[in-house]
């Protein structure tokens, strides 16, 4: 019987370290997860069918033993692609240590193809960003380099035409959940009531806070999808440190998640927090193709 139970406990320890090592070298490291989705926009014109959307987020510069090769991966996914317009959805730096300068700087260096390829990009920031104090530098340093940051601001694409405004493409950018730092109202001031628009944010929690019809696709970030998101144990994801986030933490969200006429994805990011480990959650970036129709419910 002992003889048994050691053989179990052996058994067990060695899939626990294949595991692991799973988890920090292999699916965080060479698996990039290219989520691709077909999304009615109401509003959108037919000149504009088929505009493509490329989504990334948390590249967590700055973590230890940060995940710098899959977001050079990630963005040259993105501009192979070649879409119309690239969001950046936060949490772009996460220590103090190296200093945040150096950070900002890997930051810019690391998305500056995207720019180079003449792609519209823009950014959001998230709670690392701030929770750092790295907000004003790396604001000034991405529109320096050429991605506005829209914080509770919109902006028309510049891609997708140069007639009335109501007919363009507009991305609407929410600042962080935390510290809080939505604006819903300044967000989509001056934003044409029927225009077609995109809603970017970094927190998946301010969903719930757009009026309804607002935003007939928005995108978040933030939760890593679990990070470690064991079927069937959710406990023993990332997820089970954010009880509030559990509500979307992966895809799409739930029909009854937010106001009618709204609907939310939730992408799995690129970096880590806390250990540079996913399992069941590998990095990824989403693209959007935007059709003209409408929001089903």
């Amino acid at each position: 019987m002992k003889r048994w139970i050691a053989r179990i406990a052996a058994a067990l320890g060695t899939a626990l370290v294949l595991l692991l090592v799973y988890g920090v070298a292999i699916e965080p490291r060479f698996v990039l997860n290219e989520e691709r989705q077909q999304v009615p926009l109401p509003g959108l014109g037919q000149e504009l069918a088929g505009t493509a959307v490329a989504v990334v987020s948390d590249m967590q510069i700055g973590m230890w033993w940060s995940n710098e090769g899959m977001v050079e991966r990630a963005v040259e996914t993105i501009v192979e692609a070649d879409p119309d317009v690239a969001l950046l959805a936060g949490d772009f730096v996460y220590s103090t240590d190296p200093d945040v300068g150096t950070q900002v700087d890997r930051v810019v260096e690391l998305i500056t193809p995207l720019v180079e390829a003449d792609i519209p990009t823009f950014a959001v920031l998230g709670n690392h960003d701030y929770a750092v104090s790295a907000e004003d530098e790396l604001t000034t340093a991405l529109e320096d380099a050429g991605v506005p940051v829209l914080a509770n601001e919109a902006v028309p694409v510049p891609s997708t035409g140069s007639g009335p405004e109501a007919g363009r493409l507009h991305v609407v950018g929410l600042g962080p959940a935390v510290p809080d730092r939505v604006d819903v109202d300044a967000a989509f001031d001056g934003v044409p009531d029927d225009a077609p628009r995109v809603v970017v944010m970094h927190n998946p929690t301010t969903f719930d806070r757009l009026p309804a019809g607002t935003a007939p696709l928005a995108v978040a970030g933030h939760t890593h999808c679990g990070q470690v998101a064991l079927p069937g144990a959710p406990r023993w994801s990332y997820m089970g440190l954010t009880e509030e986030e559990a509500i979307v933490a992966d895809g799409w969200a739930p029909d009854a998640y937010g106001a009618e006429g709204n609907r939310m994805f939730v992408t799995c990011g690129i970096g880590f927090s806390l250990a540079p480990v996913r399992i069941n959650a590998p990095p990824q970036v989403v693209f959007f193709e935007l059709v003209p129709g409408e929001v089903d419910g």
